[in-house]
């Protein structure tokens, strides 16, 4: 697998103080002069079995900048919260992801077809010739491995994701639901999420967005 940190060098350890608690912060190279990518592992370390982990994309503009045209930064969010309060669990944060794997400026591109031709997120690629997906979790697999980790229980809406990961080796007993409500900036891409690319947002049903209600 060519995703995987190569040797010891590639990974620093140290400890995280943030503002939901202290964690163990991972640093790792998925391989010399790729990707560096960080776990965040909450709780003692002697859990193994059935841990609550969440394999997080990168994306700059919800995580960092708070875009709401996704829900990228709220999942984000409610992943590292659930973890606390489970009172245990790993955020792995894959760097390289953006836009699915399509890259920064490449996504900023597809915005545009968005926002005034009215692409959906899958179209909007594949209009510049891009992927829809081209994200690889290996990564993520050998930072579990390296933890020490035997199975978990994945936060994702993304069946896709859960099978991928399983191809690699790792035990997904469970996926936990990563919901964040739908609202008018976020409905579109939520619903090309759910109707083109499979995740499960039952949240959308039902879902009235503002230009829809009674007396707009």
């Amino acid at each position: 697998m060519d995703d995987q940190p190569s040797g010891r060098d590639d990974v620093a350890e140290s400890t995280l103080v943030t503002r939901r608690g202290t964690f163990r912060a991972v640093a790792f190279r998925d391989r010399p002069g790729g990707h560096e990518h960080l776990a965040l592992v909450f709780g003692p370390p002697v859990v193994r079995e059935n841990v609550l982990v969440r394999v997080h994309s990168e994306c700059l503009t919800g995580d960092v900048f708070g875009a709401t045209r996704c829900e990228c930064g709220g999942q984000l969010e409610a992943s590292l919260d659930a973890i606390v309060a489970a009172g245990s669990g790993i955020l792995i944060y894959l760097r390289g992801h953006e836009g699915r794997g399509i890259g920064l400026v490449a996504k900023v591109r597809t915005h545009i077809l968005q926002d005034e031709q009215g692409m959906d997120t899958v179209d909007s690629a594949t209009a510049l010739g891009l992927p829809v997906d081209t994200r690889d979790y290996g990564a993520a697999a050998w930072l579990l491995n390296h933890l020490g980790v035997r199975s978990i229980r994945l936060l994702s809406n993304n069946p896709d994701k859960i099978r991928s990961i399983e191809s690699l080796g790792i035990d997904v007993v469970a996926r936990v639901p990563l919901l964040v409500p739908a609202d008018d900036d976020n409905l579109r891409y939520l619903t090309a999420k759910r109707d083109r690319l499979g995740h499960d947002l039952p949240q959308l049903d039902g879902f009235v967005g503002s230009a829809n209600r009674p007396g707009r």
